[in-house]
């Protein structure tokens, strides 16, 4: 699980801009105790703020790292590609990252400065017994690591100025470098800023349905969860386990696409015709997904296409969501509330915030611009940002930035929408007013 993510002078974070999961109220049944860690951490965290305030920046810098550790090694050939604060004399300097995680129940505690052409320092530590030790720290070109760790000596002869060793270390087959990449790796962006990018999950515009983009196996066996004849299917031993976690997955992804209240009652993998738009499809018989619609004991099955733009959207969530909670993942959602209705969006965070639809302690951190979550979220979940004059991110927890201890009883939407903690678009600037014709 992410414990707390600190980024300095990338895009608007000029200044260091920490986000803590560390639970303040830890005895609330929600929080997640971990061994070795005097601190239990809460499953979800959301970012408000004016637009342009730079709530996506937060996100969008724990993705650069796990896509600088995914890439550099083949990637970052001429120059680097890290996004500095753009004014003063911030762009010439290095962006700097702290990611502190927990992996199968040990801390680990990873340190990148790195700016346009070379990485300064890089280091990774870990706590197996509740004090911190060295696996590795590089100053320039300069490796060091820890003792016992041999194995990695090879990571020499690859490192370059504009590689991470991270990124070559975890090709190697040490479990503690390996281990803490992987966690890294598995971060799911979702959302706005994110549409396009090729780790994004994405819906094929004609009949076959691509669930999950980022890993082709957890693809396909979501998309055979859905398929009645594999499940009737009977194996013996490790098959009939898989059978079994597709049965499993299928009731999961089934019961989200009913929280959504969208009148689906089955999901039918099939080959042959779909109903498309109202007439039956013409085209070859192919394996296809189609959603069932029941209406006085009448079946209909739908291809996908002819469904509701908010009803793809929600189905499309469906993959990332659920491997994120089979695999303990952290999920970036961008714009939360942008194309789901206000119900289901807190339903969404709701499924985080439980540990029984949430067992592997998966975390959901997501900007968002409806207050109604407020109230849906404890004061540890909530993070704030705006723009100060010099066009540079202020963000901060809710009681740092009320500059006084936020209550738990306190009605925080109420708060919010009062000004009492800013973070709030400024819409009475006169200037504004005048040119918009609404005042002499």
């Amino acid at each position: 699980m992410l414990i707390r993510f600190e980024v300095e002078n990338f895009r608007s974070m000029r200044e260091p801009a920490e986000l803590s999961m560390v639970a303040v109220d830890d005895e609330r049944p929600i929080t997640r105790a971990q061994t070795n860690l005097p601190a239990s951490l809460v499953p979800a965290a959301g970012v408000f703020g004016p637009n342009a305030s730079g709530k996506s920046n937060i996100l969008a810098a724990m993705l650069w790292v796990s896509d600088a550790v995914r890439t550099s090694l083949r990637s970052w050939d001429e120059e680097i590609p890290v996004e500095p604060f753009l004014f003063g004399d911030a762009k010439d300097s290095d962006s700097s990252f702290v990611i502190e995680m927990t992996v199968s129940g040990v801390r680990f505690d990873y340190y990148l400065d790195i700016g346009r052409h070379s990485v300064s320092f890089e280091a990774l530590y870990h706590y197996p017994a509740g004090r911190r030790r060295k696996l590795f720290e590089r100053e320039g070109n300069e490796l060091t690591l820890q003792r016992g760790l041999g194995e990695l000596s090879g990571t020499r002869a690859l490192l370059t100025d504009r590689t991470l060793a991270l990124s070559i270390m975890r090709r190697f087959d040490e479990p503690h470098t390996s281990g803490f990449a992987h966690e890294l790796l598995k971060m799911t962006p979702l959302g706005k800023q994110f549409e396009g990018t090729s780790r994004l999950p994405e819906l094929e515009r004609q009949s076959t349905l691509s669930l999950f983009d980022g890993a082709a196996d957890q693809q396909m066996d979501l998309f055979d969860a859905f398929d009645d004849a594999e499940l009737d299917t009977m194996f013996d031993g490790e098959e009939k386990l898989k059978v079994r976690g597709r049965a499993e997955r299928r009731h999961n992804a089934l019961t989200l696409l009913r929280m959504a209240d969208l009148g689906i009652s089955d999901v039918e993998i099939a080959k042959g015709p779909a109903i498309r738009a109202g007439r039956v499809s013409t085209g070859g018989a192919r394996k296809n997904a189609q959603l069932v619609h029941e209406i006085s004991g009448e079946r209909v099955a739908f291809e996908f296409a002819a469904e509701s733009a908010g009803t793809r959207e929600w189905f499309n969530l469906i993959g990332p969501i659920l491997a994120a909670i089979e695999n303990g993942s952290v999920v970036l959602f961008d714009e939360i509330d942008s194309s789901l209705h206000p119900t289901l969006t807190a339903q969404l965070v709701k499924f985080f915030q439980d540990p029984s639809s949430n067992p592997n302690d998966a975390q959901l951190i997501f900007t968002a611009h409806d207050t109604n979550l407020l109230n849906r979220l404890n004061r540890d979940e909530i993070w704030l940002t705006e723009k100060g004059p010099d066009g540079a991110t202020r963000f901060g927890a809710l009681a740092d930035y009320a500059g006084e201890s936020v209550r738990r009883s306190r009605n925080i939407e109420a708060g919010y929408l009062s000004g009492r903690f800013g973070a709030l678009p400024d819409v009475s600037r006169p200037e504004v007013l005048r040119e918009l014709g609404l005042i002499g």
